[in-house]
């Protein structure tokens, strides 16, 4: 039977947002689904032409999530008797626009869904640009720190590494994300500024992974 050393490694990374990502967050009711349907498409349009005139394309405003969902209410009818009443329909439509870091375009765009008709309530969240870089430099150091935790347990213990047997590193999404704002409400403004004066400094985005390698010894 081969003697096997077993050593996990852990990688981290400390790594400056570059890139802001504004969720802006859209719902009305309606009391007909057709009405409804109609009502997020005219919602949907205004926020793209609002943000189309900050220079924005309208394909860099994405969906992440929407969905329509059933109202009711409890209601007493004639002989005293409460029933449940669909009343209506309510639909979400959550859109993201991301652009690289600047606070100033940050103002902007906050600016003109602040003055919009709709003055929708808004997420702000910071990423980076390269994530596969990020993940690929966890595993890098995540592999050295196992190796070198490798050659001083076999120098301790007075025997050689062999050959690698097995390498194991979990599947796990990373999140590169840190969010400093979440559902802000925008509130017009009657001034004639284009933009906000926001000074929002995030966090670091600090993430770790692990890296297991399986050596035999002699």
């Amino acid at each position: 039977m081969k003697k096997i050393l077993k050593v996990t490694g852990k990688g981290s990374i400390s790594l400056k947002p570059d890139s802001v990502r504004i969720f802006i967050n859209l719902t009305a009711t309606k009391r007909r689904y057709d009405e409804t349907l109609a009502q997020s498409v005219k919602d949907a349009n205004e926020i793209k032409q609002c943000i189309e005139e900050l220079g924005f394309s309208k394909e860099d405003l994405k969906t992440n999530s929407f969905n329509v969902n059933m109202q009711y209410e409890n209601q007493k009818t004639a002989n005293d008797v409460w029933k449940r009443v669909l009343v209506g329909y309510t639909y979400s439509h959550q859109l993201k626009l991301e652009f690289k870091r600047n606070q100033q375009e940050l103002g902007k765009v906050l600016y003109a869904l602040a003055n919009s008709q709709l003055k929708p309530e808004i997420d702000i969240t910071y990423t980076i640009m390269d994530i596969e870089k990020a993940k690929n430099e966890l595993l890098a150091r995540a592999v050295e720190d196992s190796k070198n935790k490798a050659k001083i347990l076999a120098k301790a213990s007075d025997v050689k590494l062999g050959d690698i047997v097995n390498i194991i590193y979990s599947k796990e999404e990373k999140s590169f994300v840190t969010a400093p704002v979440r559902a802000m409400a925008l509130k017009g403004d009657a001034r004639n500024d284009s933009a906000y004066d926001i000074d929002i400094e995030p966090d670091n985005i600090v993430a770790d992974d692990t890296v297991t390698i399986i050596w035999e010894i002699n």
